[in-house]
């Protein structure tokens, strides 16, 4: 697990801090130079499929690692272990 992890961080696009839900939509934003309001609208229409959508939205928030390199996914996963 340790690899997988080690590849997702070396992730270029980032969880960014101070996102509204997480920073996903911000943290793309930032690695492509985009207005960040343009990419929440475009999430926002998206999850008028919410089948998908919504599916990958927690994917990519679970995934992503944030700038710190913390990942949430991880970090879920190394509480449950310690119990």
């Amino acid at each position: 697990m340790d690899t997988f992890f080690r590849i997702l961080r070396s992730s270029p696009v980032k969880r960014a801090p101070g996102g509204i839900l997480g920073g996903v939509a911000s943290g793309i934003a930032a690695q492509f130079n985009w207005p960040v309001s343009y990419v929440r609208i475009a999430m926002l229409l998206s999850f008028l499929l919410p089948v998908v959508s919504l599916p990958m939205y927690g994917v990519l928030w679970l995934l992503l690692p944030k700038t710190d390199g913390t990942i949430a996914l991880e970090q879920l996963l190394n509480r449950t272990t310690r119990r």
